[in-house]
């Protein structure tokens, strides 16, 4: 058996170790989660009692690549918005009983829609017959896919029960309407965790 040169083996060595990090590297991209900006850095946010909120809608498609890859919710009528929170203040803030909504011009009001009932929101739709190609054949049903039942919705939905201070906590809220300027998050029933006192509602401005 012929032996292999030094010069061959090292050559070898090296071109399995690079193909093996490329690998690595590639997989950490693709499967690397997302990660906003810290809520101090928004254009869009505000401050009550040491807690700050920031938000962003996503009804631009490059964004929403980002965040959710080859699906844009807003193409299918849902608009998700970013909610980033940072607590700066001394105690833990709770999120039980939090209600998110998004205002409108003239006061319009939508609730907003909860990740698990957003998979659903479309059927697949009426099911398409078409002729089969084979004459002794049936006809042939189609049933196109729903495009919102995507497991990232989940996955990127806002999930914090509770923030102590000094931690940050972020996740997408869904609405089913278009956006347009003018809007605001409206977010109330924020709760201290040690009295029980509600924080003071934050109206934080869209645009």
């Amino acid at each position: 058996m012929k032996k292999m040169s030094t010069g061959k083996s090292l050559l070898l060595f090296l071109s399995v170790t690079f193909l093996s990090l490329s690998t690595d590297l590639w997989a950490d991209k693709k499967d690397a989660p997302f990660r906003p900006e810290a809520a101090e850095t928004f254009a869009t946010k505000q401050t009550i009692d040491g807690l700050t909120i920031a938000v962003q809608p996503f009804d631009d498609p490059e964004e929403a690549r980002v965040a959710f890859g080859k699906l844009n919710p807003y193409e299918h009528g849902v608009l998700p918005v970013l909610v980033v929170m940072k607590n700066n203040g001394k105690g833990t803030v709770r999120f039980e009983n939090m209600q998110v909504m998004y205002v409108a011009p003239r006061s319009r009001k939508v609730e907003a829609t909860p990740a698990g009932d957003v998979l659903y929101l479309k059927a697949g739709g009426r099911p398409k017959v078409s002729n089969s190609p084979i004459p002794t054949g049936g006809p042939r049903i189609k049933i196109s896919k729903n495009p919102l039942k995507n497991d990232v919705i989940v996955e990127r939905a806002f999930s914090a029960k509770m923030l102590p201070p000094g931690d940050s906590a972020h996740g997408f809220f869904y609405f089913q309407t278009g956006h347009s300027r003018g809007t605001s998050l409206y977010i109330s029933g924020i709760r201290e965790a040690g009295s029980g006192k509600e924080l003071f509602f934050f109206e934080v401005p869209l645009d």
